[in-house]
């Protein structure tokens, strides 16, 4: 039996007087506002400016208990932190908002049929963010959301469950190996016994037309309380699991079921076997697939692939009240703008996002909601919430890498600001720190141990340095530092900067922008901007001021075409260095959360910038490209620019003619291109035109059954 206490809770603000009596099935809460579980309380206008605690209440009715059964009370999410009470006896307290936590209650249901439920559900403010104790991630400590908004509230579902005398208290499924010849699952369950007991462990794998391809049934004699069970079942033949860019998706059910003794045989529902009941069981849906990751290059059942990413935050900054088909369309978006990876930053979402990138071969880089700095005292519950994501995630086959911390500085403020020196921020990249060393250490190894199968970065964005090798990098050249033409200089004298780049990029202004009120141009409220809508004024004024720009309309398309160059430029270099040693990227920001001026190719309503149609281009699988010319050329100067062929398909090219004309000048190149390969077709050797122009280099690629083309703008004299 599952049944729902979702719908409408009655809630107050908490105050002492409130807390002492609020639990009490005789308490009168007739006055108190209405809320809805799921949700959050800001998305009420009676709690938009809230940050206190609040006190949520819900009626409601169980039938008669039957002997030998248990009853749970799950909440999905609780949004931080909860005190829970039932018909006024204390259950338990809640912390960590993206997994369930679940107390037994069969006594008290068992002692009357009407019934009150009393949460005190907490998410404060932090209020030293070098030392935060929630841990929220990008909810509440990001540069894409409103860091005035509070996510609390009771935002998943809460759910009464019905078991017999054993539960599956938790259940882990990890596929640690998968060839064409053989995939092994191995499975992990905590079982919760309520008395010594004699239990069978049955375990089915059915492939995608249903048709069961593997059973395991293991006898296990269970002690009272949690007994930790682990079991493997292999398939023979499997039809494996692959991101889009390299197969099909197929998806198998992965049934567990606990078997014991039926305690009352009049009336009870017995296995076929005669005297056993199933007294829980559990499914979840898996793809029969390995994943490894060596020097930053990953690969997928053998197969080597270089990772076309985003980073993406909430699809919803409220995002309870994202819709599943919303979730899934973000899914879709990044695949069909030829994204293998999103990469889910300091954020863990709802199911359905995983479950979208299951179906649709989309792989996910999956933070754990760590970013920047945190107290001392949040090390444990570091180490369990990493096993608990584990435990919640594993199963699904798009999971590609574990991550345990964005950024590990502890910082209060946005390096972005311009308030940071250099000297301080080089420190706290390369010398180690409690966040780095002891916290990320801790979860780093909790998640090695809970899932040997994946690769896992223990913090993103830490440079290497004399105490450190570094990780994968955030090179946010021509935004927080330096120009956009710094980054492949930078790439090319520091080598190991190019591992994995996983965030880069600049903020654009949206095309529905209705939010910044246009129509006060150029004196917008630009201290609201900053504080509410992300905008770095800072930066904007180093590289697109907009005190240059005569309307508000041509400042727009001008982040915007600023953004899609360093997109476009960025990525053309990380490509031609495939393998070499660049493993992927991750663009900085694919989707915003909320009205805001972000780092993404797609605002809140999911209109496009400039920046997505170059994420597009240049992410095409195969691309023809150039050295980047310079800024500008002397008259007559010489140009010479190498051209790569870069191609992701999983197939050689044979037979290409690759054309490049720049004016009166041309030169051709025939050859062919190995399987996701990258090579040097040759180098544009001419000279600049004798007068100040502009002109453009064209590059074009043809084959029997391909075609690429792309141009450059070439200066003479002035830059333009």
């Amino acid at each position: 039996m599952t049944a729902t206490l979702d719908g409408i809770w009655r809630a107050a603000p908490a105050d002492e007087a409130l807390r002492r009596a609020f639990p009490s099935p005789e308490f009168d809460d007739e006055g108190w506002e209405r809320l809805a579980v799921p949700g959050h309380w800001r998305s009420t206008p009676a709690f938009a400016d809230n940050d206190d605690p609040v006190l949520y209440r819900r009626l409601f009715e169980t039938d008669v208990t039957v002997e030998g059964r248990r009853t749970w009370l799950t909440f999905d999410g609780v949004f931080y932190d909860g005190d829970v009470w039932l018909d006024g006896s204390y259950v338990g307290a809640t912390e960590g908002y993206f997994f369930p936590h679940t107390f037994e209650i069969t006594d008290l249901v068992a002692a009357r049929t009407d019934h009150v439920l009393a949460v005190e559900v907490g998410c404060s403010r932090p209020s030293d963010l070098t030392a935060k104790r929630n841990l929220t991630g990008v909810f509440q400590h990001g540069d894409a959301l409103d860091p005035t908004w509070n996510p609390g509230g009771i935002w998943r579902p809460v759910r009464l469950v019905e078991t017999g005398p054993v539960r599956i208290s938790s259940l882990r499924v990890l596929c640690p190996e998968a060839t064409a010849e053989r995939a092994l699952l191995t499975i992990r369950a905590v079982l919760d016994a309520d008395a010594p007991t004699g239990a069978l462990l049955r375990v089915t794998v059915a492939d995608p037309t249903g048709e069961t391809v593997s059973e395991s049934i293991t006898p296990h004699n269970l002690a009272h309380g949690d007994n930790r069970i682990r079991t493997q079942v292999a398939v023979e033949q499997p039809a494996l699991w692959w991101p889009h860019a390299l197969g099909l998706q197929p998806l198998h059910d992965v049934t567990v079921e606990v078997v014991v003794a039926d305690p009352v045989s009049a009336g009870a529902a017995a296995d076929e076997g005669g005297g056993h009941i199933r007294s829980d069981h559990r499914v979840v849906r898996t793809g029969l697939r390995s994943v490894r990751m060596k020097q930053w290059i990953l690969t997928v059942n053998g197969e080597r692939l270089f990772v076309k990413g985003s980073n993406q935050g909430p699809t919803r900054m409220a995002l309870a009240e994202a819709t599943a088909d919303e979730l899934e369309a973000d899914i879709l978006l990044a695949r069909g703008a030829g994204l293998d990876l999103l990469r889910l930053q300091a954020h863990v979402g709802r199911p359905e996002t995983y479950e979208a990138a299951d179906r649709h071969g989309l792989l996910l880089w999956q933070d754990l909601p760590l970013r920047r700095g945190y107290a001392r005292s949040v090390r444990k519950q570091g180490v369990r919430q990493a096993r608990e994501a584990v435990d919640m995630l594993s199963h699904h086959p798009s999971i590609a890498v574990w991550c345990g911390h964005n950024e590990p500085l502890a910082l209060g403020i946005e390096p972005a600001t311009g308030e940071l020196h250099p000297a301080r921020f080089a420190a706290l990249q390369t010398l180690p720190t409690w966040n780095k060393t002891v916290l990320d250490g801790s979860v780093s190894r909790a998640l090695e141990r809970a899932d040997p199968t994946r690769p896992v970065v223990a913090h993103s964005g830490v440079f290497p340095g004399p105490l450190s090798g570094g990780t994968d990098t955030h090179l946010y050249c021509g935004w927080l530092y330096g120009t956009e033409r710094d980054f492949a200089r930078l790439l090319a004298a520091v080598p190991s900067l190019s591992r994995f780049v996983s965030e880069f990029g600049a903020q654009a202004v949206p095309s529905s922008a209705a939010f910044m009120q246009p129509d006060r141009w150029p004196t917008l409220d630009w201290a609201h901007l900053e504080t509410h809508h992300s905008l770095q004024l800072a930066n904007f004024d180093k590289h697109v001021p907009p005190g240059s720009h005569a309307t508000f309309d041509a400042w727009t398309e001008a982040t915007q075409a600023y953004q899609a160059t360093i997109l476009r430029h960025h990525i053309e270099t990380l490509r031609r260095l495939k393998y070499r040693p660049t493993g992927g990227f991750c663009y900085a920001g694919f989707a915003d959360g909320h009205p805001a001026v972000t780092w993404s190719v797609l605002d809140d309503q999911r209109n496009p910038k400039a920046g997505f149609d170059a994420l597009v281009a240049s992410c095409a699988p195969v691309i023809i490209v150039a050295d980047r010319p310079a800024e500008s050329y002397a008259p007559g100067a010489d140009i010479a620019l190498d051209v790569h062929v870069v191609s992701d398909l999983r197939r050689p090219l044979a037979d290409l003619r690759v054309t490049a004309t720049l004016g009166a000048w041309t030169a051709t190149w025939g050859g062919e291109v190995p399987a996701d390969g990258c090579v040097r077709v040759g180098t544009i050797r001419t000279l600049a035109p004798l007068i100040a122009s502009q002109s453009v280099l064209e590059l074009s690629l043809a084959g029997p059954d391909v075609s690429a083309h792309n141009t450059y703008t070439i200066h003479v004299g002035a830059p333009g």
